[in-house]
């Protein structure tokens, strides 16, 4: 493995780090923009249920046609709002599950790239140990050689 292919590894991981830390931003957003829509939902909700309330107490006193038609109406185009707010709030969930795998997969590849670095680190560092060791055992061989140490060291004496 060569110093070229550990930067090449190395520069594969900056870029996966950058892309999970664009879907980690992009989570972040998607949460905030399904809260709001959720937060939106149910003070339309909450609204509704209060207009009724009002409607229904002031019902019993007494009412005419024409408020009464009012209150339909209004209350028709309510229902519709909530209904499309709903329908917003489900999308922004639905996205934000969508970029929470994005984010899960992106974090899947930077830790498949850190661990293939770290291995790899490993094999070079393992073979510039061996190829020390096989220096130093040269160099013993040769200092043993030249001191006159090594033939009687075969022989035993």
């Amino acid at each position: 493995m060569s110093a070229q292919s550990l930067q090449a590894l190395d520069m594969l991981l900056e870029r996966a780090e950058a892309e999970r830390d664009e879907a980690l931003r992009l989570l972040r957003d998607a949460e905030a923009r399904a809260g709001a829509m959720r937060q939106q939902h149910e003070q339309l909700a909450q609204y509704r249920t209060e207009y009724q309330t009002r409607w229904t107490q002031s019902f019993a006193r007494s009412t005419t046609v024409d408020i009464l038609s009012c209150y339909q109406s209004f209350g028709g185009r309510l229902d519709q709002a909530i209904s499309q707010q709903d329908l917003l709030s489900n999308q922004a969930e639905q996205r934000l599950d969508l970029i929470r795998e994005q984010l899960r997969e992106r974090e899947l590849r930077v830790a498949s790239v850190r661990k293939l670095l770290e291995r790899r680190r490993l094999e070079v560092r393992r073979s510039q140990d061996r190829q020390e060791q096989k220096a130093t055992d040269e160099q013993a061989a040769r200092t043993l050689r030249h001191t006159g140490f090594g033939p009687a060291l075969r022989l035993g004496h």
